[in-house]
């Protein structure tokens, strides 16, 4: 493993999936607030939050589900998040000691899946927003996802600082933007009483809220460290915690309640988003609706560079995985390219029926990485505790191997266990979910089995040889790394 490639290069970061050294730590915890915070806040929540209205759910067992989901899902999101202090290395090829050097590869191809399936939605609803504040005409013009995806690229080409940077500032402008559209929606759209009356309780629509709710915020687990690991290693787990919960739930809370009051009264939201949240801006005062699209639009902008970001990490690690590689601004800048291209090309193709596409994808992702964060996390704080040999991650014939069977084999289990409780529209429903009316609780199946499956296998491990190895390894990457920055 390389460490002697400077962090930044004319003013671009250079390090991807190699480790961070201490001397090249730095930022506030208080940073990663912002950065979750409008990582929720924009255009693709707001649309998360219609599920249950358009499943015939009412307002305030809709507010429930958003609540539970997103408390659910935020909280294997952020001890996620407290990895990085404490590793230096994104969150992808942190799924090496668990699944193995090349076994590995079976959840990056559906974190890079990820990356471009949520890139697809964001840049087309970004452009959207960019074309609808000029005029209604221009929100169809394919020149803004051009020129959406552009940008984003540019911001994740300067990398790590930058986005947080670019997130801090933008917080303020959203906050503000956020609250006028809360107002304009209470003040000017009637919600009738009985979407407040508990007695109407629907399951399915319920329980389809509160999963797309959780997977949306299991969705940031894949990449959530990859924004933590600059932070000093004397960084508190609790602080890393905390500051991520927060800010990724308030985000999601404000903005998916906001989607749902609006949806009330207007069921069709799923295809017309942009032009509803225009609709309830203007509601306020004449002009609102553009201002509100702008900011909307750069929100897009800068969680389009996220996933651009953690795609291209996410595509060197695979590459890693058969060909050695030394992280040099040269391979970030081949694999964001590559990245933005795939987001693009689909983007420029993408199916109106928005809403639709989107809450199965959702669901999709919650499948595919409910059992892999179970398998990470119980590794990290059971099993290991924390202490990786971090050479070791990058050895191929190291001590987590090629192939992480016990990894493989719960993660498979778990995925195998929740598909009797799939239920996704116009695609699968398995016999549980159907048995239930159509009821999915598969996010409660398939997580606990894959975290005692993990366990169970790994009970032979020799953690204290591993912690040892792990201590030495450190200090000697350090003083490679302190012997490189000498004159």
């Amino acid at each position: 493993m390389s460490t002697s490639a400077a962090t930044t290069s004319r003013g671009l970061e250079v390090r991807s999936i190699d480790y961070v050294p201490l001397s090249e730590r730095h930022g506030k915890v208080s940073h990663i607030g912002p950065l979750w915070f409008m990582s929720n806040a924009q255009i693709a929540t707001l649309a998360t939050g219609l599920i249950s209205i358009t499943s015939g759910g009412n307002l305030i067992w809709s507010f429930i589900a958003i609540v539970l989901g997103i408390l659910i899902g935020t909280f294997f999101m952020a001890a996620h998040s407290s990895q990085g202090p404490r590793l230096g290395l994104p969150q992808m090829i942190q799924s090496r000691p668990q699944f193995g050097y090349v076994g590995a590869l079976l959840v990056w191809l559906f974190a890079y899946i990820q990356y471009a399936g949520f890139n697809i939605f964001n840049s087309v609803l970004a452009g959207e927003a960019v074309g609808g504040a000029i005029s209604k005409e221009q929100s169809s013009n394919p020149l803004w996802i051009w020129v959406v995806t552009i940008v984003a690229v540019v911001i994740a080409l300067v990398g790590y600082d930058l986005i947080h940077t670019f997130e801090r500032y933008l917080m303020y402008v959203t906050v503000a933007m956020l609250i006028l559209l809360t107002i304009s929606a209470v003040v000017n759209i009637h919600i009738p009483a009985s979407q407040f009356d508990l007695s109407h309780f629907n399951a399915v629509a319920f329980f389809g809220q509160l999963g797309v709710a959780a997977g949306y915020q299991i969705s940031w687990a894949i990449y959530v460290s990859d924004y933590s690991r600059y932070l000093p290693p004397t960084t508190s787990t609790n602080s890393t915690f905390q500051w991520t919960f927060w800010g990724s739930a308030l985000g999601g809370i404000w903005v998916m309640f906001l989607g749902s009051w609006v949806a009330v009264s207007a069921k069709d939201i799923g295809t017309n988003t942009v032009e509803d949240l225009k609709h309830v801006a203007d509601l306020l005062f004449p002009g609102f609706g553009i201002i509100a699209l702008i900011v909307a639009a750069l929100g897009l902008v800068s969680v389009t560079a996220l996933n651009m970001y953690g795609g291209s990490l996410t595509l060197i690690s695979s590459i890693d995985s058969f060909v050695k590689v030394r992280p040099t601004l040269g391979i970030r800048i081949v694999t964001l390219v590559v990245t933005a291209a795939i987001s693009l090309l689909f983007a420029l193709f993408a199916t109106a029926n928005f809403l639709g596409d989107f809450n199965a994808f959702l669901l999709l992702i919650l499948y595919l990485f409910i059992p892999w964060t179970a398998v990470n996390l119980t590794d990290f704080f059971i099993v290991r505790k924390g202490h990786y040999a971090i050479a070791e991650i990058f050895d191929p014939k190291g001590i987590y191997k090629r192939w992480g069977w016990p990894g493989i084999t719960a993660y498979l289990l778990g995925f195998v266990v929740m598909i009797p409780f799939f239920d996704v529209a116009g695609f699968y429903e398995g016999p549980v979910s159907k048995a239930l009316g159509g009821v999915d609780i598969s996010l409660f199946i398939g997580l606990p089995v894959a975290a005692v499956a993990y366990w169970l296998m790994t009970r032979h491990i020799d953690v204290a040889a591993e912690q040892e190895l792990a201590q030495r390894q450190a200090r000697e990457i350090e003083e490679a790394a302190a012997a490189h920055e000498l004159p």
